[in-house]
């Protein structure tokens, strides 16, 4: 039976070994257009679908939108011949026919989730699609998403501190608050802001929100799995305000290699709870803009 967590994984471990996080793009470039998303409903996709599609950037694809080929084809036009998909997973729910069928294994659970793929193609290697799924979207006003990523901050809440002493940035978990250095000590706003997206990552795992209890899933890579989780919840908030930056360090590569090689599994967790953080923000930015 085909590993798909393998699968999956080794891609994105292949990528690490070059040096390269696929997760870091210099999204100020293409504003509007970071996100991949369905280009017949428009549902961004999430979570580990997100990483896999961002490794299809260097073929220098216009837009982020995606298909599978009977989409395309419902669409009016077609894949073009030769052209090769992209592989993204979801999970299905098998009940006890299909679970008989899919696993031959006795005394199976009633129902068990079971993780598929199926291929998706980008825009760009179709043919004859209607303009109103190629046409590009309006790119942002980059003096509103300024004041945007302002609003988004101050609405969730948290408690950000500003020490001219501190050279570091971390999250106090016994204080619940946010230590950041004085804002004249980074090389520039996007920086200051990168890092605040990683530490409200950190933030939302308090037992009061998230509650990120990483102990008995990661063990001993507990701290690592907590850091990887925080660079792709960041990586997602960078890609949707078109933020340029990284708040890890090189060496923190080798730290997420040996926790990927070790488990397969650790890059669906990671993606999946840094999405969770992501929309736990979301969440609180929709609650303030209610009241």
């Amino acid at each position: 039976m085909r590993d798909i967590y393998r699968e999956v994984t080794e891609q994105i471990i292949a990528e690490l070994k070059t040096g390269v996080r696929p997760w870091v793009q210099p999204w100020s470039e293409t504003p509007g257009l970071n996100v991949p998303c369905n280009a017949i409903t428009g549902r961004a996709y999430s979570g580990v679908n997100t990483l896999l599609l961002w490794t299809a950037r260097r073929h220098g694809w216009l837009q982020p939108r995606f298909l599978t080929f009977n989409q395309a084809k419902e669409a009016g036009g077609h894949v073009r011949k030769g052209e090769h998909g992209r592989r993204v997973v979801f999970v299905k729910d098998l009940h006890p026919k299909e679970v008989e069928q899919e696993t031959e294994q006795e005394n199976t659970p009633r129902t068990v989730h079971m993780l598929k793929t199926y291929t998706v193609f980008n825009i760009s290697q179709c043919a004859e699609l209607p303009d109103k799924l190629t046409a590009p979207p309006k790119a942002p006003n980059p003096d509103r998403r300024a004041a945007l990523i302002d609003e988004f901050i101050a609405a969730t809440g948290a408690k950000i501190h500003e020490v001219s002493s501190e050279t570091r940035a971390f999250y106090a978990t016994t204080l619940d608050r946010i230590i950041v250095p004085a804002f004249g000590l980074f090389r520039g706003r996007a920086e200051y802001v990168v890092v605040l997206f990683h530490e409200l990552i950190h933030w939302t795992g308090h037992p009061s929100r998230l509650n990120r209890q990483l102990d008995a899933r990661f063990g001993s890579k507990a701290a690592a799995a907590e850091e990887l989780i925080a660079e792709l919840g960041a990586a997602f908030l960078c890609a949707e305000f078109s933020i340029d930056g990284s708040v890890s360090h090189a060496a923190y590569i080798q730290d997420y290699l040996k926790l990927l090689e070790d488990d397969p599994k650790a890059i669906f967790t990671a993606a999946s709870k840094a999405q969770a953080a992501v929309d736990f923000l979301r969440q609180l930015i929709l609650v303030e803009t209610a009241a």
